[in-house]
């Protein structure tokens, strides 16, 4: 009797040895798993968008300027007024937004510095959002053509706008806005390609006699 009761204890705690075993394997082989050095999160990624090459063609839009449209680029609504004043909007094709010009003829260099003024307050009411605002100057004394180009970093309602003016008469803004929920990221691909066309235009801007 006492011999089958030894016994028994003896397979009960072979039993327990062997359970012990078991989880401490499944603990080492867990924690190895997520020690492992070749454990690297994939960063997220975003639709891509095929966009053409970069082609242009000559375009006079009703606000009083010559200018090089990106092929991809389509003239749209525009207004104007008896007080020297326009806007254009331009489709952006593939990019899915807007880009609208305002023309304003002005007769004084107080007038200049209003519409430069008011111009920069554009910019402003985005600051607390972009990341960043970078800018370029547009120095060209041939074409008469002075600005400044911005480009508005991050989750922002408009990512490009512009002011150009001859310093006598004519003055023209433009800002982009996109038909998408702000996320910069995902917009970064398609924002890249539409500067270089954006530029293309600014730097290709000429004045007109109204």
């Amino acid at each position: 009797m006492f011999k089958n009761f030894g016994a028994m204890i003896n397979f009960k705690r072979a039993i327990m040895l062997l359970e012990v075993l078991i989880f401490i394997f499944l603990i080492n082989s867990t924690t190895s798993l997520f020690q492992t050095s070749d454990f690297i999160p994939k960063p997220p990624t975003y639709l891509r968008i095929n966009l053409p090459d970069h082609y242009y063609h000559n375009e006079q839009v009703a606000c009083f300027v010559m200018l090089e449209s990106a092929d991809i680029f389509t003239l749209k609504n525009v207004s104007t007024d008896n007080k020297g004043q326009c806007a254009q909007e331009i489709d952006l094709g593939p990019i899915n937004g807007t880009l609208y010009l305002f023309y304003k003829a002005f007769n004084s260099q107080d007038s200049l510095a209003q519409l430069i003024n008011i111009s920069n307050d554009f910019i402003d009411d985005h600051k607390i959002k972009a990341d960043r605002i970078d800018f370029q100057q547009i120095i060209d004394p041939k074409r008469r053509v002075f600005g400044t180009f911005f480009t508005l970093k991050g989750n922002v309602a408009t990512n490009y706008q512009f002011y150009l003016t001859d310093s006598t008469s004519n003055f023209i803004r433009g800002e982009v806005l996109l038909n998408c929920k702000p996320n910069y990221d995902s917009l970064r691909p398609s924002l890249e390609y539409l500067k270089i066309d954006l530029l293309h235009l600014v730097n290709s801007l000429q004045w007109k006699k109204n």
